[in-house]
């Protein structure tokens, strides 16, 4: 409800001054706040001044709305009206007299705004402001106020000029005020932008020296394995025969301390197992061979390998329910029997009594991104042992990590089961989970495709490519020994080479599908694969046969390898030198090429510089005719690609006047177009093929343009 309180009439200077003094007085009453009682005071005075300005007289009503404590206003006039209505809330129209601004001023300082005008019938503008005080205001409190305010001696006009002076001096020091306070913030500012960027620097240092020094440590154990499990081997091999007796007796202290030094050997072996199979995750060596199997076979060959643990313990049951609607596995049998041996070893340690229950269950999901449905199979692995809490949980698959308590006294382990029964889990492309309390025993489960993808073991490489500097030159490096890559990916540190490490032939491949390599280093001798089949396959292949491809192996084979077709030979190991002078010498061939596209498309461009992306050549791109020959020009490409329909220039015009010109007149064209070719253009001497737009089939492009780039150098070297 609205509740009057002061109306006045305009219709000179000095109501508008009066406007302003009862705004300001009314905003004070109402227990407004200095700042908004200027906001107030000068929002009436801006609008009071347009009525009386433009339509020379009007009125203005105060009231107060009772339900939210509101200050009302509202001004009306039978002037013209507005015509720029929408121009001048917008803030874009400026009046003949260069202001125009009072409208959209009033607009931001108050709460409520609404305006009504009509050409010829005057305009009507309504306003609010909340007050800050909460509540409702009643009847007679407003009563008091509107005598209060009929009570207020009306100042003089000099005396509010003066108030509104004092009012912008304030504001004006308030402003500078403020602008210093910025100035300060924005020295701070500045002084923690520098020590963020010296953190960020320092950090980024030590990142990289932490990754480095992780890699080296990953490569470093995942090709031990020999030099760990080799003495071991020896250590467990002659302590069973001196255990055995087979060289003479030994007396009870003699076997005591032999046996101590077996048990010894044997906790060492499982912890090298663990730690050299982690590492082989970590380091993406690890092979994984999917077969056929049922979980039932599963089952009974775990069923018999781990009943020799429980021999000390029969209080513990250990059952395997048999499972049903499970679907046969295509995987890598060994490492889920691995994961469970690990869940299932962990149990048993943690278990003093009552049963280990082994099960397995079967899902069927919608898997969108291969548009299909996709089984998964859980096999979980309960105890009712003594529990892990929650805290815990989590650190229970950190490397080394075991969970403190009683047990541990008298329980060993290397506290890397359950962490690479993880990753192992990953690499199969499931996972592993723990629901567990305290006194109640613990449930670990393993999720899994039922059939695996072997995409996922190219994900690595794939990545790799996708994190490669694209401004470098991609070699790719395919060695199945993580110490040759890793020398081969220091000696092209710093280089304009990007190293793209393949371990084997068929990362290899998934590379080459990926990219296009300046240059190959290839061993011959891999891990159940052959360097040589490689190769052939490499210089049969359109798109791979330019590809300079340099053996490096241990076997003295080097008439072979440049027989069939090897850029260049060495035996392991090879110098920094002599790698990066083969490199330079057999990549500057093609990446001293300009390749020049003119074509006003930008689809198009953008289609073909994906085709050379990582080709090593120089791309040259012009987006119309004019441009394109003004580009040929200057820069002498070795070939020309050209579209034939571009809007300032033709193809046919272009040749010509590439032809007029003596530096360009013996450039080798390619005609880029998705139409069909006019004889004119195929006839040209120039013209030594067509690349079509239909680029459908990337493989096949890629190839028919490096063979019409291979072309146009045979084509400049004949004349």
């Amino acid at each position: 409800m609205k509740f009057p309180l002061l109306t006045i009439q305009i219709r000179s200077e000095r109501d508008v001054v009066l406007c302003r003094q009862r705004a300001r007085q009314i905003a004070r009453m109402l227990g407004f706040d200095e700042q908004d009682q200027v906001r107030i005071a000068t929002t009436i005075s801006e609008l009071t001044r347009n009525v009386y300005q433009y339509a020379k007289r009007g009125k203005l009503d105060f009231s107060c709305d009772t339900y939210n404590r509101s200050l009302i206003t509202v001004i009306s006039d039978q002037g013209p009206g507005i015509p720029h209505l929408n121009s001048i809330l917008r803030g874009d129209y400026v009046s003949e007299t260069g202001l125009g601004v009072g409208l959209a001023g009033a607009r931001r300082l108050m709460d409520n705004f609404e305006i009504e005008t009509k050409p010829g019938n005057g305009t009507t503008i309504t306003i609010g402001k909340k007050a800050p005080a909460p509540g409702i205001i009643t009847r007679k409190e407003l009563e008091i106020l509107k005598n209060n305010i009929a009570n207020q001696a009306n100042e003089d006009p000099f005396q509010e000029i003066q108030h509104q002076n004092q009012e912008l001096l304030a504001t004006m020091e308030e402003l500078e005020k403020r602008q210093q306070e910025l100035n300060q913030l924005n020295r701070e500012l500045e002084d923690t932008n520098r020590g963020v960027v010296a953190l960020y620097a320092e950090l980024d240092e030590k990142a990289d020296f932490l990754r480095r020094a992780y890699e080296i440590k990953t490569r470093f154990l995942s090709n031990m394995t020999h030099e760990f499990r080799t003495p071991l081997n020896s250590i467990l091999g002659l302590s069973r025969i001196l255990l055995d007796r087979l060289d003479g007796s030994l007396n009870t202290e003699q076997e005591k301390q032999v046996s101590f030094i077996r048990r010894a050997a044997t906790d060492l072996s499982e912890l090298v197992n663990d730690l050299l199979d982690l590492s082989k995750v970590e380091a993406g060596k690890i092979t994984i061979r999917p077969t056929e199997f049922s979980i039932s076979d599963l089952f009974g060959a775990l069923r018999g390998m781990l009943r020799p643990l429980l021999t000390h313990n029969s209080s513990i049951n250990l059952i395997f329910d048999e499972p049903r609607d499970v679907p046969v596995m295509f995987t890598d049998e060994s490492k889920v029997s691995q994961i469970l041996r690990n869940f299932i070893s962990n149990a048993i340690k943690y278990t003093e009594r009552g049963e280990i229950r082994v099960t397995a269950s079967a899902k069927t999901i919608n898997d969108p991104g291969a548009d299909r449905e996709a089984k998964l199979v859980t096999i979980s692995v309960a105890d009712t042992g003594i529990g892990i809490a929650e805290e815990d949980i989590g650190r229970i698959f950190d490397e080394f990590t075991q969970v403190d308590g009683p047990h541990q006294k008298r329980i060993k382990g290397t506290g890397l089961g359950l962490s690479l029964a993880k990753k192992l889990a990953e690499v199969l492309g499931g996972e592993v989970t723990v629901e567990s309390k305290p006194g109640q025993g613990s449930r670990f489960s393993v999720t899994l495709p039922a059939t695996y993808d072997s995409q996922s073991e190219t994900s690595q490489i794939i990545n790799i490519i996708k994190n490669a500097d694209t401004n470098l030159l991609p070699v790719l490096l395919v060695d199945d020994n993580a110490e040759a890559l890793f020398i081969y990916e220091s000696y092209l540190k710093g280089t304009r080479f990007q190293p793209i490490p393949a371990h084997s032939v068929k990362e290899a491949r998934e590379a080459l599908r990926a990219i296009r390599p300046a240059a190959i280093i290839l061993d011959i001798v891999l891990q159940h694969e052959n360097g040589w089949s490689l190769l052939a396959e490499l210089k049969r292949e359109d798109s791979t046969r330019d590809i300079p491809v340099i053996v490096i192996s241990m076997v003295e084979s080097e008439d072979l390898a440049m027989k069939r077709g090897a850029t260049a030979f060495h035996c392991k190991p090879v110098e920094k030198s002599w790698l990066l002078n083969v490199l330079t010498s057999n990549v500057a061939s093609s990446t001293s090429i300009k390749v020049l596209l003119i074509d006003d498309d930008d689809v198009s461009r953008y289609l073909f510089r994906s085709l050379l992306s990582n080709s090593g050549y120089y791309l040259l791109e012009a987006t119309g005719g004019r441009d394109g020959v003004r580009i040929a020009t200057r820069e002498n490409p070795d070939v020309i690609f050209l579209d034939l329909d571009m809007a300032d220039l033709g193809g046919a015009e272009v040749i010509k006047l590439l032809a007029q010109e003596p530096r360009t007149q013996g450039i080798p064209i390619v005609i880029y177009t998705a139409n069909t070719t006019p004889q004119s253009i195929r006839s040209n001497v120039n013209c030594i093929g067509i690349l079509s737009k239909d680029l459908s089939n990337r493989e096949h492009s890629r190839a028919r343009l490096h063979d019409l780039v291979s072309k146009a150098q045979h084509s400049v070297n004949k004349n």
